[in-house]
């Protein structure tokens, strides 16, 4: 059983199953993946997230504006906290800095947002989900000074490295790799799949984006998380029934909100590792 930990459901092609989220969800599911959080990139995105997941009892979803979105207001730390609250997010985000592309946002703007999702985060007490890109030093001081590390977070999609890696997981991060680990010239995050421990990795897709190989050129869909399962488990020299259940229990280990909707063989593995739900 699979969990995808980050994908954005509102933003399918029509050429994934003719843009149907309920048909995408029903292929995932014919892969055994069970879990889907639907992340947010706008607080405007909120209500049709939550269309999603009334609809799907199996799907999560988070509230939080993207380091790269362009908005006309800034929320306040009250207003993502009642936001998130309003429509049942079980995480905060995604959130973060990206100086790749640092001339849409100013960084300014990147850092105060930044700190606003954290400090709402912890408020909340809910994980936080975090994007960076070229941004190691700053992202890890943000987190340093502003994080819970009673409730932690998630850096997804990670493409850094395994210094940074290692001092999130320090932090109280898991480290969350999507289809890019399957990617020719990604022999890197192959290597710290290897060295971090297996009970701090989360698995995604960020579908639509980044479709893993064999499917590179397609919209990204939530089913092909299982290649990014399989290529940690040839990594690792273990079973990929070992990586889905490893990652399926850190990601209600972390989500705790969400950990209620868990199968009861999930639930069963979660009270033997200490969490009741």
């Amino acid at each position: 059983m699979f969990v995808d930990s980050h994908c954005h459901l509102d933003r399918l092609s029509e050429h994934t199953h003719g843009g149907d989220v309920a048909a995408t969800l029903d292929a995932a599911r014919h892969a055994n993946v069970s879990q889907f959080l639907a992340i947010s990139t706008t607080l405007e995105e909120l209500p049709g997230l939550a269309a999603i997941a009334r609809e799907h009892h199996d799907v999560a979803i988070s509230a939080g504006l993207h380091p790269l979105y362009q908005a006309a207001h800034e929320p306040s730390v009250d207003e993502i906290v009642d936001a998130a609250e309003q429509y049942g997010a079980v995480a905060i985000g995604e959130t973060g800095l990206d100086y790749h592309y640092q001339e849409s946002v100013p960084l300014s703007v990147q850092h105060e947002r930044f700190k606003r999702h954290l400090m709402a985060a912890s408020e909340l007490e809910l994980p936080v989900i975090i994007h960076t890109r070229d941004a190691k030093e700053d992202t890890l001081a943000l987190l340093r000074e502003h994080s819970n590390p009673q409730v932690g977070g998630v850096i997804h999609c990670f493409t850094e490295d395994l210094e940074m890696a290692r001092e999130a997981v320090r932090l109280g991060f898991y480290i969350s790799l999507s289809g890019i680990i399957t990617f020719r010239n990604a022999a890197s995050l192959r290597t710290l799949a290897r060295q971090l421990p297996l009970d701090r990795l989360l698995i995604e897709t960020d579908s639509p984006y980044l479709a893993p190989v064999p499917h590179r050129g397609k919209p990204n869909e939530p089913a092909w998380v299982v290649e990014v399962a399989e290529c940690i488990a040839r990594e690792r020299g273990i079973s990929v029934d070992e990586v889905a259940m490893q990652t399926t229990v850190n990601f209600y280990h972390l989500f705790r909100a969400a950990a209620p909707d868990a199968p009861a063989h999930v639930k069963e593995a979660l009270a033997q590792s200490g969490l009741v739900v």
